[in-house]
C-alpha cells in the first residue's frame, strides 16, 4: 500500500504529492506474454491524480482526521493507496532541537556564533554546490529530492561529519537544495522573525511605492544581524538562479513561491488564531508571504553595510 500524506509545504504539489504513486503506475510489473493497451499507465495516473485532487478538495475529508483508503484500476493494474489531510498549521510547526550541538533546528544566532561565521556553514555549502552543478538544472528548488537522501545530509551537518564535502559532491542535486529547504523550515522561528510577521504583512500591502520602499527597508534593518545577513546572501543566491529561467524554468516568482512561505509565516498562536475552518486551510496569508519574498528579489541589490548606515536615521522599533 502507498500512503499518501499532503504536505502543504511552499513548494508542495500534487505532483510531488504523488511521485510514488506515479512511479508505480508508470512502471507497472507485468507477466510475461501480458499486453496491456497501450499509455495504460499515464491514464491510470490521470485518474489517480483526478481522485486524489477531489479528495483533497472535498470538506469532508479535509475535516477528519482520519485515514482515507481508495482503489483504482485500469486494464489489470490497481493502485491502492490512503490519504489524509494534515493541517498547514501543523505540517509547518517549527518544533525547537533539544540538542544545540546541532545545526537543524537551532536558533540561527547559535549557530553562527558556535561557528564564528557570518552565515551558517550549511547554508553557504548547500548554495554553493547547487551553484556549481545545479543552477541549470530543470525545476531546482521544485523538485523534490529524495527523503532518505535529505535525511542523510541533515544527519552529516548535525554531526559535522568531516566527509560533508564529499558527500555534497556525490549527492543528488535536488536533495542538496531540499537540504538547504529543511534547514530554513526547521529553524525554531522563520528567518524573518515572528516579531515582524504582522509589519511585513502590512508593509506589503502599501499602495504608495515610497511608503512601502521605506516600510521595507526598515523591516530588514529592524532584523538581527546573523537573520538578515543570511536573508541577503540566500537573496543574492536566488537573482543568480533566476537568472537562468529560460534553461532551468525557475522565474524569480517561482523561488518566492517555494521559499516565501518557509521564510516568512505567522507564529503557532497567530496560525490558530486564523484558523477557524477547512475553508481557511490554505491561508490567504500565503499569497502575501510569497509578494514579500517577491518584492526583494525584485529590488536593485540591498546591501548590508548601507542598511546599517541608514539605521542612523531611523527607529529601530517597528
Amino acid at each position: 500500500m502507498t500512503d499518501v500524506l499532503p504536505q502543504p509545504d511552499c513548494n508542495c504539489s500534487l505532483q510531488a504529492m504523488c511521485e510514488p504513486l506515479e512511479r508505480c503506475c508508470l512502471d507497472p510489473l507485468e507477466e510475461p506474454g501480458s499486453k496491456r493497451p497501450p499509455n495504460t499507465g499515464a491514464r491510470l495516473w490521470g485518474r489517480v491524480r483526478s481522485k486524489l485532487l477531489r479528495q483533497k478538495l472535498d470538506p469532508q475529508t479535509v475535516e477528519t482526521k482520519n485515514w482515507h483508503t481508495d482503489v483504482i484500476e485500469m486494464n489489470g493494474i490497481k493502485v491502492e493507496f490512503s490519504m489524509k489531510f494534515t493541517s498547514r498549521d501543523m505540517s509547518l510547526k517549527r518544533t525547537p532541537s533539544k540538542k544545540q550541538t546541532g545545526v537543524f533546528g537551532v536558533k540561527i544566532s547559535v549557530v553562527t556564533k558556535r561557528e564564528r561565521s557570518k552565515v551558517p556553514y550549511i547554508v553557504r555549502q548547500c548554495v554553493e554546490e547547487v551553484e556549481k552543478r545545479g543552477i541549470e538544472e530543470v525545476g531546482i528548488y521544485r523538485i523534490s529530492g529524495v527523503a532518505t537522501d535529505i535525511q542523510a545530509l541533515k544527519a552529516v551537518f548535525d554531526a559535522n561529519n568531516k566527509d560533508i564535502l564529499l558527500m555534497l559532491s556525490d549527492m543528488d542535486i535536488n536533495a542538496i537544495a531540499g537540504t538547504l529547504k529543511l534547514y530554513f523550515r526547521e529553524l525554531p522561528e522563520p528567518l524573518l522573525t515572528d516579531r515582524l510577521y504582522p509589519a511585513f504583512m502590512e508593509g506589503i500591502a502599501l499602495s504608495d511605492p515610497a511608503a512601502k520602499e521605506n516600510c521595507m527597508m526598515h523591516l530588514l534593518r529592524s532584523l538581527p544581524d546573523p537573520n538578515l545577513i543570511t536573508f541577503l546572501f540566500l537573496l543574492e543566491h536566488l537573482k543568480r538562479v533566476a537568472e537562468k529561467e529560460p534553461v532551468n524554468k525557475m522565474s524569480l516568482h517561482n523561488l518566492a513561491t517555494v521559499f516565501g512561505p518557509t521564510l516568512l509565516r505567522p507564529s503557532e498562536v497567530e496560525s490558530k488564531a486564523h484558523l477557524t475552518s477547512a475553508a481557511d486551510i490554505w491561508s490567504h496569508d500565503v499569497m502575501a508571504q510569497v509578494q514579500v519574498l517577491l518584492y526583494y528579489l525584485q529590488h536593485p541589490p540591498i546591501s548590508f553595510a548601507e542598511l546599517k548606515r541608514n539605521t542612523l536615521y531611523f527607529s529601530t522599533d517597528v
